[in-house]
């Protein structure tokens, strides 16, 4: 597993916990009534998503237990799709399917104890990863 891998897999595990934290004490059904509520959670499953898609394929194809592509499309239907988001479906991958994956990505995080989780990857911690330029002009 590559360094990076552990730290988006880190990102996806805290994400899922968080938005677990979130559903404690209540039930989907009344859920679906909060419309601020179900926009909180799609953004915890949008995040959840974007890490997923920076896992590398590698570990993508060595794990094919967590719904990889599952998971990456429904975070490309929460951003690009915004307009007819089913919340009953994101309340549904929170209610039943974060708790499912949590075990396998505790697992994955915890494989070696001397990492941290919320360590950003490499590229940027050396300061090496480019930035494009904003749109409309150099960045100054």
């Amino acid at each position: 597993m590559q360094r990076d891998d552990r730290v988006y897999l880190g990102h996806m595990l805290d994400t899922a916990r968080k938005a677990l934290l979130k559903i404690k004490g209540r039930k989907q059904a009344d859920c679906e009534k909060d419309e601020d509520f179900c926009i909180v959670l799609a953004y915890l499953v949008q995040i959840f998503g974007e890490a997923a898609n920076r896992v590398s394929v590698s570990f993508r194809k060595s794990h094919p237990e967590i719904p990889w592509n599952k998971i990456i499309a429904t975070r490309h239907k929460i951003v690009h799709d915004y307009l007819s988001v089913d919340f009953g479906i994101v309340l549904g991958v929170v209610f039943k399917e974060f708790p499912a994956l949590l075990p396998a990505l505790e697992k994955y995080v915890t494989e070696e104890n001397n990492f941290e989780i919320n360590e950003p990857p490499a590229a940027y911690r050396a300061g090496k990863a480019k930035r494009k330029p904003r749109r409309g002009g150099k960045r100054k």
